[in-house]
């Protein structure tokens, strides 16, 4: 059964029995980074859904389900291994105060073992783990009670909150799980708790499912009480339900990832498993990153996708395989996955997705090039004490990351202490609260001030972004922008220069937008429905629950822009008449994947 196979039947099986199925949403969140709660991406299916857990009416109904692309990072380091990818797919259906634990099991046994609607598993190999309570929380007789009706007791085994408690946060529903493992090996048979862990730690046994039985809340890490009504969170990672599908003792033997190491393996010079695991994950997530609109930096999202870069880079060079075969695993993950994520991805995307990774590529090799000559020189003076301060001036003015820093001085047997690593990281923390300190006194929105004429820019930037998305594809977001009297200055993601004739059909597009005095309507709308609509928009978690969408539109009807935003414009596009035509007068690169664009009217 191919993944494609696996995925469609889940879906399937759910909806017959009542479910939505949800699209799958944008890997990026819409968290503030300022809750406790807050994460980079969604990692979990469920996670898009936590307002609907917690009490709130979701449009679809009460019963959904989804196949959703996740990323997570927490166990970057244990990539390569049987089980562990950064990017991944979890397959989840939900009941938001529907059914509850008797119906969740029921329908978990039967889609893992039916052999018409379901996956026809062999109930021999299955296992089952429930939570054996704590201080707060008693243990999950109930669920034991409902299992042993399609699994002997032997076989059901009581675990505590590290295993068998799921939540999303401190802050977050929350509740006991019961989880069913698969016997890879085929030959376990009946196994004593002690013998289960065992299996559990050596990889025999993977875990295939996970239902959440989501009634409680918790604040602080603590239960504080029951949520207003009893909801089923159900999940199986679909790299893993793949494994087991294909017969195969890890996620990579799979489908999922075979096209991409076939093409490591054939450039390779000296292949091993783990390096090549990690090449294949890493691609793949950028790729779905970049695509979601993370571009390349230093902090936040940028940071991350420029960490799983650097760690492909660092396997590539382990096995002596050129970067150049970059663009090849790019085209192979986009085809592997185009009938569901990439249907409007054209050749020129492609190519603009490959030259930001190969640009990060060449930044790579400059500074371990670069950082291979330092830490010679200090090997060569045994007089140099590495402080927390010359590692931090190493990442600030050499461009060096403290992980490559350590590793070339592994490299080179110098010894860095704890003290200089803790000083570093304190350094860090001051640094990154200057910074913030430094933006918060920055103008509101990228406005100087509200004058008329910055109105007029403004809301012309407005039509500039629509007028790029309409040449450049739907990649194109806004990434920062700066509007003073004189010119408005306008970051947004593109990875190459725009051709100058496309500049003058953006300069085009708002002219003749200007011309037909097209209107301004604003519209008040939730953020979640505005996401989820053809709203344009970045910086969606720095908005609140309720946002204002502001569409341009003649009296035709035609829609030149809607775009999210909190700023001033103009009522009637003739204001901008007034202070003349606009003109772009500068293109140039701001950062890696970025574009900056300098317009005025005159």
């Amino acid at each position: 059964m191919t993944s494609s196979e696996i995925r469609t039947r889940f879906l399937t099986f759910f909806e017959k029995r009542g479910h939505a199925i949800l699209p799958s949403v944008s890997l990026i969140t819409n968290d503030d980074p300022k809750t406790t709660n807050a994460t980079l991406f969604n990692t979990a299916g469920m996670q898009p859904l936590v307002p609907f857990l917690m009490g709130e009416t979701h449009p679809d109904g009460k019963r959904l389900a989804s196949s959703q692309k996740c990323v997570r990072t927490g166990d970057l380091e244990e990539v390569g291994d049987n089980t562990h990818a950064t990017f991944f797919e979890m397959l989840g259906n939900w009941s938001l105060g529907d059914y509850f634990k008797r119906e969740a099991i029921t329908w978990s046994w039967e889609f893992l073992t039916d052999t018409t609607e379901g996956l026809g598993l062999d109930p021999h190999r299955l296992y089952v783990t429930v939570f054996a309570g704590n201080d707060m929380v008693e243990r999950d007789d109930e669920a034991v009670q409902i299992w042993k009706e399609f699994i002997p007791e032997h076989r059901i085994y009581y675990r505590d909150s590290k295993d068998n408690w799921w939540t999303a946060g401190p802050n977050s529903p929350a509740g006991p799980s019961t989880e069913m493992f698969y016997d890879m090996t085929g030959h376990l048979g009946d196994l004593s708790p002690k013998e289960f862990e065992q299996a559990d730690e050596q990889q025999q046994l993977v875990e295939i499912w996970n239902d959440v039985f989501m009634a409680y809340r918790q604040e602080g890490g603590e239960v504080v009480g029951q949520l207003p009504q009893k909801n089923v969170d159900t999940g199986a990672g679909l790299e893993r339900v793949t494994a087991v599908m294909q017969g195969t003792t890890n996620i990579f033997d799979t489908d999922l990832f075979l096209p991409l190491l076939n093409i490591i393996k054939e450039h390779a010079g000296s292949y091993n498993d783990r390096d090549a695991r990690i090449i294949a994950d890493h691609i793949k997530t950028a790729v779905f990153l970049i695509n979601d609109g993370v571009v390349i930096s230093n902090t936040g999202r940028g940071y991350v996708l420029r960490r799983i870069l650097r760690r492909a880079y660092q396997s590539l060079e382990s096995i002596e395989c050129s970067e150049s075969i970059i663009s090849q695993l790019i085209h192979a993950v986009i085809e592997m996955y185009r009938d569901l994520y990439f249907k409007d991805v054209n050749e020129k995307q492609i190519a603009v997705k490959i030259k930001i990774v190969a640009t990060e590529m060449d930044k790579i090799i400059k500074i371990i090039k670069r950082g291979v000559a330092i830490f010679k020189k200090i090997k060569d003076d045994p007089n140099t004490i590495i402080t927390g301060k010359f590692l931090m001036d190493l990442e600030q003015t050499h461009g060096l990351p403290l992980q490559i820093s350590q590793k070339l001085a592994k490299q080179f047997g110098i010894q860095i202490s704890d003290q200089a690593l803790a000083e570093c990281e304190q350094l860090r923390t001051e640094h990154q609260a200057l910074s913030r300190q430094g933006a918060e006194q920055k103008f509101k929105g990228g406005l100087e001030k509200d004058t008329p004429k910055i109105r007029a820019l403004h809301t012309a930037t407005h039509l500039m972004l629509a007028g790029l998305r309409k040449e450049l594809g739907p990649d194109v977001h806004q990434k920062g922008s700066n509007i003073t009297e004189e010119r408005s200055r306008f970051d947004f993601t593109y990875g190459e220069k725009v051709p100058e004739e496309v500049l003058r059909r953006v300069e085009q597009y708002v002219n003749d937008a200007i011309a037909t005095n097209a209107k301004m309507g604003v519209q008040l709308m939730a953020k979640d429905k505005a996401k989820n609509s053809d709203v344009v928009g970045s910086f969606w978690e720095k908005y609140p629950d309720t946002v204002k969408v502001w569409t341009i539109s003649d009296k035709s009807g035609n829609i030149y822009s809607r775009e999210l935003c909190g700023g001033p414009h103009v009522e009637e596009l003739s204001e901008i008449a007034q202070f003349g035509m606009f003109k772009i007068t500068k293109e140039e690169s701001s950062s890696a994947g970025v574009r900056r664009i300098k317009a005025v009217l005159e």
